[in-house]
């Protein structure tokens, strides 16, 4: 049977264990024991060494660990282990180009070839920053061709690459394509990427240990990723790999980051501006909208429709897109969410600004991404019988 997730019942999903129940708030001993009977069955089906759990209500925060963070040192989980985050990252990059837009560097409705001359004379001639930002440029691919795959080689791809759609009329979920909107909005704040985001976007939102090159003095907290196959791996270098998939944070760290989409008025007015931004609806596939980064659900939402969202034909196929004109706003009631991925490592997060609640969860292995959601659906469950 479907469920429509009501504020009392989201509650529950959220947190993962259901701080609001029949009016009722549950203490931390029964969080902790609701948190635990959703994640540890996936964690022993999918032989996930560790993960950590992080639930935000009322600017409340709960932390919940799980296992080690490296086979090798047995070192535990903690809030402030370091773990790949894979494409949650794009909601970073998302970020910072609305950074941009809000400080008038940046127009989503610029022509890519006028920020970028490199391009002139290419297809980004007729795509726009907002298509970029939104994979709807015609249908660039999810990964770089293994030959354009590093920074010299990059411009070179898109220099002769050819859409297979008309610019704006199709989603194709594309690591290039939110990539080179990140480089744009870098290149127009004058500054390479990882500078602009180490010394200006982390710093003004808070964030204190969110990293895209891990440092010395870090490594030790830095989580060992695992393949399907157990084998320890953590992510490499490739083109606009920062900008797509590079960011590494701690589930204490990722919780701020998320509060500060809840509620983002103790920033500056520009990066108020910019979160607006990325929770804004450009356009509707099936019942997901299409935010910059982060992708939106009208709220009440159903299972299905999260495991629709989330699932491997949204990410692997082109789907055609309905434009919302005006765009949505964000100011109406929405379940905002963004899964990640990395050959070692799984991340996903929720939110809902209305009800000002939200999660966190990451691993150290790249486990399915229905098991993410479900995660959240068994506690519901159990808390239903």
């Amino acid at each position: 049977m479907t469920r429509t997730l009501n504020h009392a019942v989201l509650a529950t999903l959220i947190t993962g264990a259901g701080l609001f129940v029949s009016g009722q708030s549950l203490a931390q001993p029964a969080l902790e024991k609701r948190v635990s009977e959703a994640v540890r069955p996936v964690m022993k089906s999918q032989d996930i060494t560790g993960m950590a759990v992080a639930v935000t209500v009322n600017g409340k925060q709960h932390f919940f660990n799980y296992g080690v963070a490296s086979k090798e040192t047995a070192t535990p989980v903690s809030e402030n282990t370091l773990f790949e985050i894979g494409s949650v990252s794009k909601t970073y990059t998302a970020t910072l180009a609305a950074y941009a837009v809000a400080n008038g560097k940046l127009s989503l409705s610029d022509k890519v070839s006028q920020i970028l001359p490199a391009l002139s004379g290419s297809a980004f001639d007729n795509i726009s920053v907002l298509q970029l930002g939104t994979y709807s440029a015609g249908g660039l691919p999810l990964q770089f061709p293994a030959e354009f795959d590093s920074p010299d080689k990059m411009l070179g791809y898109y220099q002769q690459w050819k859409p297979d759609y008309a610019p704006g009329s199709h989603r194709l979920y594309s690591n290039p394509s939110i990539g080179l909107f990140g480089y744009l909005a870098a290149q127009s704040l004058g500054q390479p990427f990882d500078e602009v985001m180490a010394n200006t976007l982390l710093p003004k939102l808070g964030l204190k240990h969110t990293f895209l090159k891990v440092p010395q003095d870090q490594m030790g907290l830095y989580a060992q990723g695992y393949n399907k196959d157990g084998k320890p791996v953590r992510v490499g270098p490739g083109a606009l790999d920062s900008e797509a998939y590079g960011v590494k944070t701690s589930a204490a760290d990722l919780l701020a980051y998320v509060e500060v989409n809840l509620k983002p008025s103790s920033l500056e007015k520009p990066l108020q501006q910019a979160i607006a931004l990325t929770h804004t609806g450009y356009y509707t596939v099936d019942n997901m909208t299409q935010g910059l980064g982060w992708e939106l659900y009208r709220y009440p939402v159903t299972l299905d429709q999260l495991l629709a969202g989330n699932s491997t034909p949204m990410a692997m196929e082109a789907h055609k897109v309905q434009w919302l004109n005006p765009p949505q706003a964000p100011a109406q009631d929405l379940l905002i969410n963004k899964t990640g991925s990395t050959g070692g490592f799984g991340a996903y997060v929720a939110f809902v600004p209305s009800k000002d609640i939200g999660l966190v969860i990451l691993a150290n292995k790249n486990y399915p991404i229905a098991d993410r959601v479900r995660i959240a659906h068994q506690v519901l469950s159990a808390l239903n019988d």
